[in-house]
């Protein structure tokens, strides 16, 4: 495996790199903007692989018709507080920014707001849109399905998928923010250990002979991930993937086209709550204080987050030089 070379971008160079590329597929300006915005911004928070790293996979999806970036979400039925809308394939991350927002209105009108999305594309970065929530004032939770890309409790076929899961709660001096896939590692992390040339801290997915492996390169050959939990992971991620597809009327993981660059027609869900948000902060303060007195180096969701954008904003963003490369190619 080869070591990853990383070199630091201001966050403005990488934003303009970003946006000239989409600015060439016929991305509506203030589409493009935005969608430059939330990969950049990903990337700052020190998530590159589902930021930067992931933005040359998009662009192919984008030639190849898979992603239409001149569509927009539609709302298919609406019952109160829960609405059900069609992505219409359009770009995973301006759909998912759309649903949360419209979630956060439908929260403020009635106090919870889902938004169920179907016929979606891959969202880029889950966190996202929970701190989009918690900027809001309101709780997220979103989750998404993907393709089949995990193996159940006891198989050693990919089955199921690992099909990210965002809380947020939103605290004026630092969001808290969970971001995870119910894999053991999310394939983007599987790849980062890659690019550096290290092994997975624990077992994260299954081999060509079905044996589990610390083998980033194996794993991303079989796209065999293993769940967290074991058997607990499996079973949560048969529910939301049920649920999402349920609620939005959309694919669910069996369905969905098992090859990564025609991975799309995904089914998310959306959900915002509204707070006090002086009762919020205080339980959210005490919560974190208590786990700051414990033992050892304890973060709570998103503290790492936080501490990766300062960093990031002063010093540059980490980006490893071969992705730069190719993304300037893009241009």
């Amino acid at each position: 495996m080869s070591a990853e070379r990383r070199l630091r971008v201001s966050y403005q160079d990488l934003f303009d790199t970003l946006l000239a590329a989409l600015a060439r597929t016929g991305m509506e300006p203030d589409r493009a903007a935005l969608c430059a915005k939330l990969v950049a911004d990903a990337t700052r928070d020190g998530v590159a692989s589902h930021g930067v790293n992931r933005f040359p996979r998009f662009m192919t999806m984008i030639r190849s018709g898979v992603v239409d970036v001149r569509a927009r979400p539609a709302l298919v039925a609406a019952h109160g507080a829960l609405e059900r809308w069609d992505g219409r394939r359009g770009p995973g991350n301006l759909n998912a920014h759309d649903s949360m927002a419209r979630a956060i209105v439908l929260a403020a009108e009635h106090g919870v707001g889902c938004v169920a999305l179907a016929n979606t594309n891959h969202w880029m970065r889950g966190g996202t849109y929970g701190w989009q929530a918690a900027d809001a004032g309101v709780i997220g939770i979103c989750w998404t399905n993907t393709c089949p890309n995990m193996v159940p409790w006891r198989s050693s076929d990919a089955r199921i998928g690992n099909n990210p899961l965002v809380i947020a709660v939103p605290r004026p001096s630092g969001h808290v923010v969970l971001d995870m896939a119910v894999s053991q590692f999310s394939v983007g992390a599987v790849t980062m250990h890659r690019l550096r040339g290290e092994p997975l801290p624990i077992d994260g997915g299954l081999d060509e002979a079905g044996r589990p492996t610390r083998d980033p390169a194996a794993i991303e050959a079989t796209k065999k991930l293993l769940p967290i939990g074991l058997w607990k992971g499996s079973g949560l991620a048969v529910m939301l993937d049920l649920v999402g597809a349920i609620l939005a009327g959309g694919l669910a993981t069996h369905q969905i086209d098992s090859d990564p660059e025609r991975e799309t027609s995904l089914s998310q869900v959306f959900i915002a709550c509204r707070v006090d948000a002086r009762e919020a902060a205080t339980i959210a303060d005490a919560v974190i204080a208590y786990l700051h007195e414990s033992t050892g180096a304890v973060r709570y969701p998103g503290e790492r987050t936080l501490e990766a954008r300062t960093k990031n904003v002063a010093e540059g963003i980490p980006i490893d030089e071969r992705v730069w490369d190719e993304v300037r190619k893009l241009r």
